[in-house]
């Protein structure tokens, strides 16, 4: 079952309520439209009305009709729609100035009203008048109104899920931190008594390799402490070759790791960036080991390099099983994982390492269920 997410839920909420409110705006906006064209007609006659009476005490209902319609813009033309000279609501200064502002206006009467309002003043010969009109200020709003609540919804769920996933990241990320300095405090008493006891063998002039494999071993403990160590706090960083760095943990792990999985590197001259070895190769340990679970024991591991723009991408890609893209797309999250005892916290860890502490970046570059994975860090080139 995919990973059920609230913030879905909420966008999907918002975007039913404002899908709602277009509608019922559109049905509003079709009724107040309906109505201002009776509106329109009403003052036409009341018009008509004023010019064909005789007796003008009987005018005070065409009057106030007439007198009452000061929003909605009227223009009147002729049988051949050539606008009169009539004209009702509109900028009057625009009118004097610009000889062809009326006829520009009716043409988007014209597409707002497309059926005008015809009233025949003769039959022989046959003239008539034609008048059309545009939307009110209110129809005008009604209209805008949805887009504009769109545009506030839409704000208020971004800045809603933003803060809920920052304060959720930090959350995280404290704990992570917390878990890392721990793990380091817990580590570090054993591995100093380990080698003491290392020093005590040493001391007896012992020659058993076994010795010197234990104290590989603890050397590489105490290497995890001190990473973990530095987790959460800035890390000194010098102008390293990464390419160095890779060929020595590559060499590491090849000791480790199927003779059935093959490791290339394909590596350009060096180049220099600012690194923290500990923490760097704490993440190339990650990528690798992730490889090299991803082939099952028998496969490749393909490691290549590039330089462009003052920036040096590593590609790492392995022949495994690859993700999809529901997995690819949680991958950095810590907590997700695909292997039955993992923690979920290497990619996280790796992805802060090169993005805080290195201001580089690390992504999948390549992801293909059956086909394998590429991962791709960059870092800035340093002169």
């Amino acid at each position: 079952m995919k990973k059920f997410r609230w913030s879905g839920l909420l966008a999907f909420i918002a975007i039913l309520f404002v899908c709602a409110t277009i509608f019922y705006s559109t049905y509003v906006a079709g009724k107040i439209a309906n109505t201002e064209r009776k509106y329109v007609r009403e003052w036409i006659e009341a018009q008509q009305t004023i010019l064909n009476s005789k007796d003008s005490s009987n005018l005070n209902l065409a009057t106030q009709i007439s007198a009452d319609n000061e929003d909605i813009p009227i223009i009147e033309t002729n049988e051949k729609g050539v606008p009169t000279g009539n004209a009702l609501n509109l900028d009057t200064a625009s009118i004097a100035s610009d000889s062809l502002y009326l006829t520009k206006t009716l043409e988007d009467f014209k597409k707002f009203c497309k059926t005008p309002i015809v009233v025949v003043v003769s039959d022989s010969p046959y003239t008539a008048n034609h008048y059309y009109y545009g939307p009110s200020k209110l129809l005008k709003e009604v209209e805008w109104y949805p887009y504009i609540q769109l545009f506030i919804v839409g704000l208020f769920v971004f800045i809603a899920v933003t803060a809920v996933r920052t304060r959720y990241k930090n959350e995280q990320d404290k704990l992570w931190l917390g878990m890392a300095k721990e793990t380091a405090h817990q580590l570090g008493t054993p591995v100093s008594s380990l080698q003491g006891w290392i020093a005590l063998l040493k001391e007896k002039e012992t020659k058993d390799p076994i010795v010197f494999e234990i104290e590989k071993d603890i050397e590489r403990l105490e290497l995890i402490s001190d990473r973990f160590g530095k987790i959460g706090s800035t890390p000194q960083l010098t102008r390293s070759n990464p390419f160095t760095e890779i060929e020595r943990m590559v060499a590491y792990m090849k000791l480790r790791s199927s003779k059935q999985v093959v490791i290339e590197c394909h590596l350009p001259p060096a180049v220099f960036v600012m690194l923290s070895a500990p923490l760097f190769d704490w993440v190339l340990e990650n990528l690798i080991k992730n490889a090299l679970d991803a082939t099952d024991g028998a496969g490749t591991i393909s490691i290549a390099a590039n330089v462009q723009n003052n920036q040096v991408s590593i590609l790492i890609s392995d022949t495994g099983k690859g993700m999809d893209s529901d997995t690819a797309g949680q991958i950095f999250e810590p907590g997700f994982t695909t292997k039955k005892r993992g923690w979920g916290l290497g990619l996280p860890l790796s992805k802060r390492i090169m993005e805080t502490y290195h201001h580089g970046k690390l992504f999948i570059k390549r992801t293909e269920p059956g086909k394998g994975t590429s991962f791709c860090l960059q870092l800035p080139v340093v002169d």
